[in-house]
């Protein structure tokens, strides 16, 4: 087919409506006909996970490209996964798929040579196979225990023949594959921030156990503890407040601010206070099992600095300061 420019499909709103229409043809399908394999899919893959087996992923060109893709996804959210190259995996590397894990192929056609080399060995060695094709009449299809439907109507390409529509039939295909499969793991946020330690998204998830300050490092004064004295331990500290605390147990805080409107008040006379005397017998406190981003929202909200991290008996554990916090989003 010869295109002109003029035609629709130089336009780049009509390219991205094809995948769209690609994607609402695939939901449809779920929803149909294809609701009871993907089902059986989701099934393969919790029965691989609790025998400790992975899911192994295997695609050519732009499939593997998708496949790696998914398999990222797949670890990411609680089920262990690897991509095997299948020109590779003939000269040795069919070796890391083990008795129990499931392959998934992806093939448009289904007749990729570098993938049908491949079968009998996955099929021997692995507990199931599952494909994602365009063609369910395919070799690949046929020899799968489940067969996902990834066909199109057209490519996006304008020639009809570059991998577009039906790759990102794949990629989504791929994802909810994974997120079906966490929700019935019943994969948690805390779950996931122990997969994603690193970067913005890691500190976001961190609990409030992983960035407060601990030990030698938390200020504490004592309530008979003498005014001069809690200002060396604020000062010392560097983290604007000191914990008041008597038999382990926390009984209240003194921050900058309390400090400051004690001396408004009474002047040179609030040296001569203590610790007690002076303290916030009501501190607002939060447990470290919380995660991070709760923190964040208690210190805006309350418009603080700081936060005690006490457990069950008000026993002091750490405090958690706002400069900990930077870089976490509110969830």
């Amino acid at each position: 087919m010869s295109l002109k420019p003029e035609d629709d499909l130089f336009q780049p709103a009509a390219l991205v409506r094809t995948e769209a229409a690609a994607l609402e043809a695939l939901a449809s399908r779920l929803e149909g006909e294809m609701a009871e394999p993907f089902s059986r899919a989701v099934e393969l893959i919790l029965r691989c996970g609790e025998a400790n087996g992975r899911v192994v992923l295997t695609g050519m060109g732009k499939s593997g490209i998708i496949a790696q893709k998914i398999a990222a996804t797949l670890s990411s959210t609680g089920s262990p996964a690897l991509f095997l190259h299948p020109a590779e995996a003939v000269h040795g590397d069919v070796g890391v798929v083990l008795k129990g894990d499931v392959v998934i192929a992806l093939s448009a056609s289904g007749e990729t040579e570098e993938i049908l080399r491949l079968l009998a060995t996955a099929k021997r060695k692995g507990d199931a196979l599952v494909s994602f094709c365009c063609n369910l009449k395919s070799t690949l299809a046929q020899a799968s225990d489940v067969a996902l439907d990834c066909g199109v109507e057209r490519e996006a390409c304008g020639l009809n023949l570059a991998p577009t529509a039906s790759t990102t039939a794949m990629l989504a295909l791929g994802d909810a594959l994974a997120i079906a499969v966490s929700l019935r793991k019943g994969f948690r946020a805390e779950d996931f921030a122990e997969l994603h330690p690193g970067g913005k998204l890691g500190k976001r998830l961190a609990k409030v156990r992983d960035l407060m300050h601990t030990g030698e490092d938390v200020p504490m004064v004592a309530l008979s503890t003498p005014m001069t004295d809690v200002i060396f331990e604020m000062s010392s500290k560097k983290l604007g407040i000191t914990t008041v605390q008597e038999d382990d147990c926390l009984r209240g805080v003194i921050s900058d601010g309390d400090l400051r409107r004690l001396l408004e008040r009474e002047g040179g006379a609030a040296l001569s206070r203590t610790a007690g005397e002076a303290m916030n017998a009501h501190p607002k406190t939060i447990a470290s099992s919380e995660l991070a981003a709760k923190a964040l929202a208690v210190l805006e909200e309350r418009k603080i600095t700081s936060l005690i991290v006490v457990d069950a008996e008000m026993r002091v554990e750490g405090v958690v300061h706002l400069h900990d916090l930077w870089g976490v989003e509110l969830i």
